[in-house]
């Protein structure tokens, strides 16, 4: 049986080097890259059907683009490649779009900046002229009210599983079980943040939807081994907790693995099959997802109940030494 309770400091040690680098790459990077929905500016949209653009493996396209129009602005730019059926004389016919965004904060692009655009644009990829194009301004406030309802969702996510766990796992200390449980989540939520600031990924409504998907996740991973724990206590109650929580863990492993690593290859494959068709939103909203999917694992195998029996243990030392010594 391995002991994972007398390795809880090395486990802690690893994620905590991660976030240490994630902290240096957000002082280097001026902070976190935020996109257009988080941002505001200019978000413009054209019809790239009977172009050169290579809408079947449109990733080296897309790098051409991006730099064409940041030679034109100097800001930050994301440019993706989208597509819809639409209904024609012929009968359904694929429309495929490139979706750019320019963070202006309040101000949208001029008429001149778009039109330079769109003209850069044509001679690279040989658009055609009757194209259609469209331009909206997305608004820096908008985006802001956007953030923060997406953070008090994680919020009040967070505090709905710290009654839930408490509730349940009473004979765990309720309260310390659903406060250790949070600080898991917080440590997923944490390892996410840190992979997007050091690979310079920008954060935008898709990374908000994953990180509340890893939280469900993540938290039935810890509760199934709080299970375990709740049921060991009431069958080995000569069981220290370091005892308690090794055997719980052990024997929820194998599930807990096994779970994880069929979960992954199916959002890997998700990733995969986005990058190669070229589906931004899809890549962008499963590649949190994979990060967090590991990060999830980890921390309710290696810290959760490890750390929940340090504090419990810590607690029992306390009250003991509390105690009235006898005359």
């Amino acid at each position: 049986m391995f002991d994972f309770y007398s390795k809880r400091k090395i486990f802690i040690a690893i994620p905590i080097v991660i976030i240490l680098i994630g902290i240096v790459f957000f002082f280097i990077n001026d902070g976190f890259v935020l996109d257009i929905q988080f941002q505001g500016g200019t978000q413009m949209q054209i019809e790239m059907n009977d172009s050169d653009f290579d809408v079947n493996n449109p990733n080296e396209d897309l790098v051409k683009a991006e730099e064409v129009i940041k030679s034109i602005v100097d800001k930050r730019v994301t440019v993706r490649h989208t597509h819809s059926m639409a209904g024609t004389a012929e009968g359904n016919k694929r429309m495929d779009y490139l979706v750019i965004g320019v963070a202006t904060g309040e101000e949208m692009l001029s008429d001149s900046e778009q039109g330079q655009i769109v003209s850069a644009l044509r001679e690279e990829f040989k658009i055609k002229d009757d194209a259609q194009i469209d331009s909206e301004a997305v608004n820096a406030s908008i985006s802001k009210d956007l953030r923060s309802k997406g953070l008090l969702a994680v919020l009040l996510t967070s505090i709905a599983m710290l009654i839930y766990v408490w509730i349940r796992f009473n004979i765990m200390s309720g309260l310390l079980a659903g406060l250790t449980a949070i600080l898991t989540l917080a440590h997923d939520i944490t390892i996410m943040m840190a992979i997007y600031v050091i690979f310079g990924i920008p954060l935008n409504e898709t990374f908000i939807a994953a990180l509340l998907t890893i939280l469900g996740y993540s938290i039935n991973d810890t509760i199934v081994i709080y299970d375990r724990i709740r049921e060991n206590s009431k069958l080995s109650r000569k069981d220290t907790i370091e005892d308690l929580v090794n055997k719980s863990i052990n024997q929820s492993l194998k599930r807990t693995i096994n779970t994880s690593i069929t979960t992954l290859m199916a959002v890997i494959i998700v990733y995969i099959f986005a990058s190669i068709s070229g589906i931004t939103s899809l890549k962008e909203f499963s590649l949190p997802i994979i990060v967090g999917l590991i990060a999830g694992t980890y921390s309710s195998i290696f810290i959760a109940s490890p750390l929940w029996a340090s504090w419990k243990s810590s607690q029992q030392k306390k009250q003991i030494s509390q105690k009235p010594s006898k005359a």
